[in-house]
């Protein structure tokens, strides 16, 4: 029977419907959250004790929402995280007081009155390299995401989390610009972590890169392959798993398993895979491969002889953003998983994003996995 499940969820995976980039914004469901929070308590503990030896300064966006003031007065009394509200001073604390909510002695930012707004103003300009004049800046930075991230790019703050009241491409956007990818990278990719029960698994990209083409030089040599683009996302990917204490096996996904069937995508997913082994001999990985054979054992040694992989993998990578937002989705509504994410990977400072319909718990676990990317 499961045999059976495993070859059908595998086909309406591969069912062509139109995402936009950033699509994944996902509410998590009160009633989901004790069983999952169960299920990662262990590393969400984990996570806690390096933040209390590495000290980190995190931005909300939204300081007068209630559910980032619940959280936000958790975070307080507990000690390990401060902080930062982005808002009006008096608005925020009178939003605060109609919740019960403490937060006597946290950070409140107000925008329209901070005191270095032509710094900031003046450092936007050179970030943006012509593409935003010092009005058109001072506008943008009156807005909470982007003056949180402009606060986090000046150092001001270690990380940042928004979202809960506007949508992930509003998060995206001002970290794409100003903060950037780090040292090494290529591109931001996003990772989704999905729990049920004990399990945990890990996919990417699902929320941020459309499609992966081959990027050319101005003479039309290719400088990054599509591959190699998909190789980074899959290591990225790797990296986050480790963060929730999987211990990563990789799998290619394509409709097609180990030279089955031909075309582009296989043959990128194959390469890709390649590199992988090449770079990370560390980070079991295979592919191409069928979702079936990535998930069945016996499916798996049968299409695919001899892989470490294939049957036993927990973290996949799609081909591109549409199987992968369909893929996940499909676990979370119809496999009973909770998805945590979209985890965003590669950039130069932690910024993540929260869905609209996020519970403050969500914020308050958010806010432990965004401190802790990069020193856990």
């Amino acid at each position: 029977m499961k045999k059976y499940l495993a070859m059908i969820l595998a086909a309406v995976m591969l069912v062509s419907l139109s995402v936009p980039a950033f699509a994944a914004e996902e509410t998590w469901a009160a009633e989901e959250t004790p069983a999952a929070g169960s299920a990662i308590a262990g590393t969400l503990d984990r996570l806690i004790e390096v933040l209390k030896k590495n000290p980190r300064k995190l931005i909300f966006t939204e300081g007068t929402d209630a559910r980032i003031l619940e959280a936000a007065s958790r975070l307080k009394k507990e000690g390990f995280l401060t902080p930062v509200l982005i808002g009006n001073e008096e608005e925020v604390k009178a939003a605060a007081s109609k919740g019960g909510f403490d937060i006597e002695g946290l950070e409140i930012i107000d925008p329209a009155a901070y005191p270095d707004m032509d710094k900031l103003v003046d450092d936007f300009v050179e970030l943006r390299k012509g593409k935003a004049t010092a009005e058109e800046a001072r506008e943008l930075l009156l807005q909470p995401n982007y003056f949180g991230t402009m606060l986090v790019k000046e150092g001001a703050a270690d990380c940042l989390l928004g979202g809960a009241t506007y949508s992930t491409a509003d998060t995206v956007r001002p970290a794409l610009q100003l903060i950037k990818t780090r040292k090494g990278a290529n591109l931001v990719s996003s990772c989704m972590i999905l729990v049920r029960g004990d399990e945990k698994i890990a996919m990417g990209d699902c929320a941020i890169n459309v499609s992966y083409e081959d990027k050319l030089d101005d003479k039309g040599n290719v400088v990054l392959s599509a591959a190699q683009k998909v190789a980074e996302v899959a290591v990225e990917t790797a990296l986050t798993a480790k963060l929730f204490d999987i211990d990563p096996k990789i799998a290619m996904l394509s409709y097609s398993t180990n030279g089955s069937a031909k075309g582009t995508g296989p043959e990128m997913m194959r390469e890709a895979a390649a590199i992988v082994r090449e770079t990370h001999p560390e980070l079991p990985c295979d592919g191409e491969m069928q979702f079936d054979a990535a998930v069945d054992p016996e499916v798996g040694q049968l299409k695919f002889p001899g892989s470490d992989v294939a049957g036993y993998a927990n973290t996949f990578i799609f081909p591109e953003i549409q199987s992968g937002n369909i893929g996940y989705k499909i676990a979370q509504r119809l496999g009973g998983y909770m998805a945590i994410g979209p985890i965003l990977q590669g950039l130069a400072a932690p910024i993540n994003d929260l869905s609209r319909g996020c519970v403050a718990d969500e914020v308050y676990m958010m806010s432990i996995i965004t401190a802790a990317q990069g020193i856990a």
